[in-house]
Order: structure tokens, then C-alpha cells, then sequence
């Protein structure tokens, strides 16, 4: 059933993203950015078995900000498309030294979160170094990538191309950084070679998902213009 949770759970997210800009506009997708980076860490640390392979969570809430970013870069500009790459590697960060000063504290004795948190932010710093990394590189070469596309394909019609153009190319990079950092050490190498190839594979299927969901909201008009 895992694949069509999956199916399920990525049009779920795309279309909360079209209700959140519809409502809230830009600051919805500001808000969205924040969020979906700070979930797409936290996913990441379970891994399921998808398409015969293993494979780790996250990549879908991941993929959402892609979505966000191409939105913005194509209907507010490139400043706007960069301020929000900014307020995901903040809130990134802001997460993991937040979360390593709370595991500090010494837990009461009728305490029954302590161990499942510390389960998950003490391999967290580690996590979020090869996050941090690739979302900066990846993030700003997608946007770029999609201005550059976007001279040379600049109709309606071929929005898709920068769309998709543009996240193949930055979620290759960002699975070629992320992945090592992450896991290498900590996974047998069979295991972190499968997350490499499962990994970028369902970032495909995301960016190809996603792209309806870019035609749609640019023609939305969103109640709060901001």
C-alpha cells in the first residue's frame, strides 16, 4: 500500500499548497517554505520500502518546496524566489539548535517523549549539515536555472519546461550532497547507494506530479494579495 499512500499523500501536499497560496498568497508560500523544510528533515529519517526499493521519507515535502519556489520565480520574480530559499535555511537552522539545546534538559521521571525525540534530533545535526548544504546549492541553482530556462522558453505553454527542467537538474545535485553527508557511515553502502537511486528517482516523479499544480496556480488570483 505504500505507493499509493505515496500518490495520495503528494497530491495531498500540492493541493494544501494551492489552498495555503489561495488564501494567504505570497506569505502563504513564505509560511509553506518554512515548514515543509523544517518536515522534510524530520521525514527523512524514516525510511520505507517504495517501488521494490528503500527508500526515505520526505522526498515528496521536499519536492513541495520546489513547487514553491518555481511559483514564486515565475509569478513574482527571482528576489522572491531567493527571499523564500532564505527563510527555509533559516528555519532550518533555527530547528536544529533549538532542538539540541531542548534534548540538554534532564527528563522528569514520568517523561515518555524524552527518548523518542532524542531518537530523532540527536542524528539530526548530521542530517540537517547535508540538508543545509544541498538545499542552499540546489535551491539557488534551481531559481537561477529557471530564469535562464525561462529566456529561452518563456510562453505559457512551456512553463513545464523550465519547470521540470530546472528541478531535474537542482535535485540531482541536491541528492548527490545530501546523501553522502547523511548517511554514509551510517547505512551499509548498499543501503545508501538504494536511498541515492530511490531517492532521485521519486524526486522525478514529484517534479513531473507537481507541474499541473505550477499551471494551476499561476492562474490564481489569491484573496490576500499582500
Amino acid at each position: 500500500m505504500n505507493e499509493l499512500i505515496w500518490l495520495l499523500f503528494a497530491l495531498l501536499n500540492f493541493g494544501m499548497i494551492v489552498v495555503v497560496y489561495k488564501l494567504f498568497g505570497r506569505i502563504g508560500l513564505f509560511g509553506w517554505i518554512a515548514m515543509g523544510t523544517v518536515l522534510a528533515n524530520i521525514q527523512v529519517t524514516k525510511t520505507i520500502d517504495l517501488f521494490g526499493l528503500e527508500a526515505t521519507l520526505g522526498n515528496i515535502m521536499y519536492g513541495t518546496l520546489f513547487l514553491v519556489t518555481d511559483t514564486l520565480n515565475e509569478k513574482y520574480g527571482l528576489k522572491d524566489a531567493k527571499k523564500a530559499i532564505y527563510i527555509g535555511f533559516s528555519a532550518l537552522i533555527g530547528m536544529v539548535i533549538i532542538m539540541q539545546v531542548a534534548l540538554m534538559f534532564e527528563p522528569a521521571s514520568s517523561d515518555f517523549a524524552h527518548d523518542s525525540l532524542a531518537t530523532i534530533f540527536d542524528i539530526m545535526p548530521r542530517i540537517a549539515l547535508g540538508s543545509i548544504i544541498a538545499y542552499i546549492v540546489s535551491q539557488l541553482l534551481d531559481v537561477h536555472l529557471f530564469q535562464r530556462i525561462k529566456r529561452i522558453y518563456s510562453s505559457n505553454r512551456t512553463l513545464y519546461v523550465r519547470n521540470i527542467g530546472s528541478t531535474l537538474v537542482s535535485q540531482l545535485v541536491y541528492t548527490a550532497i545530501f546523501v553522502p553527508i547523511a548517511f554514509v557511515g551510517t547505512h551499509e553502502p548498499e543501503v545508501v547507494w538504494s536511498i541515492f537511486i530511490t531517492t532521485y528517482f521519486i524526486k522525478l516523479l514529484v517534479a513531473l506530479l507537481d507541474t499541473p499544480f505550477v499551471y494551476l496556480m499561476k492562474h490564481i488570483n489569491p484573496i490576500d494579495q499582500d
